[in-house]
């Protein structure tokens, strides 16, 4: 069983060594490339102010968060979540390294995150496979065909499941299948206090489409035409 997180955060500004905090986490879990429903979804109260660049990205207040607890109130509940599984995350180096700062501002002698988990850079991942080209999330969901209309603000479990989508189709999975709309009482705090809806319960059933008696005809002559120049192995017959 290969278990997979793909996480995300929001902070109070870009720098980490200016002492920029995390203020929400979110997170999805995989197993075997599938999306079981089980998350983790917190914001977190982060004991400073807000840069207005930061803001305007992910539009959390500081009034929003003045209720919420600090890192070290959830810093076990998320690190259980995470631990031993393989993090999907855009632009690793940002997020990792504020959650780095976190945990050792936790525990100085915490664990890295990259003691606790593997971990894939899907940035790093689209710039191979996309050289020279934008390679936003933004800009991947446009290349892949992943709906991101929800995401007018960036928010971190919405875009934990956006890229969840686009990491599934860009390495060659299926996106459709496993996903459960159930919410998950273990790793979950709140679901939806922002209005944020979980994208899984929004997706369609795919279609399913029968062939046509005039396309199974078809398909029938091609099979003898395989048939005749091939010694009569057809595999399609063999079952």
């Amino acid at each position: 069983m290969k278990r997979q997180v793909v996480l995300d955060t929001e902070t109070t500004g870009l720098e980490v060594s200016q002492g920029h905090r995390i203020i929400e986490i979110g997170c999805v879990e995989l197993i075997n490339r599938r999306l079981t429903g089980r998350h983790f979804h917190q914001y977190i109260q982060p004991e400073r102010d807000i840069d207005a660049g930061a803001l305007a990205v992910h539009g959390i207040t500081p009034e929003f968060l003045a209720d919420k607890p600090t890192f070290d109130r959830i810093a076990n509940d998320f690190v259980t979540f995470i631990d031993g599984a393989e993090l999907i995350i855009h632009n690793a180096p940002f997020d990792v390294g504020f959650i780095d700062a976190e945990l050792a501002r936790f525990n100085r002698d915490h664990p890295s995150t990259s003691a606790l988990c593997s971990i894939v850079d899907t940035l790093t991942l689209a710039r191979s496979k996309h050289p020279g080209q934008r390679n936003s999330l933004d800009a991947l969901c446009q290349r892949y065909h992943v709906d991101n209309a929800s995401r007018t603000l960036h928010g971190a479990l919405l875009d934990a499941e956006i890229l969840a989508d686009v990491f599934l189709i860009m390495t060659g999975g299926q996106t459709s299948l496993g996903l459960h709309d159930e919410p998950s009482e273990e790793g979950s705090s709140g679901l939806g206090a922002r209005g944020i809806r979980r994208l899984s319960s929004e997706r369609k059933p795919l279609p399913v489409i029968n062939a046509t008696a005039t396309e199974l005809s078809r398909h029938e002559n091609r099979l003898d035409q395989i048939a005749t120049h091939s010694g009569g192995a057809v595999l399609w017959r063999e079952h």
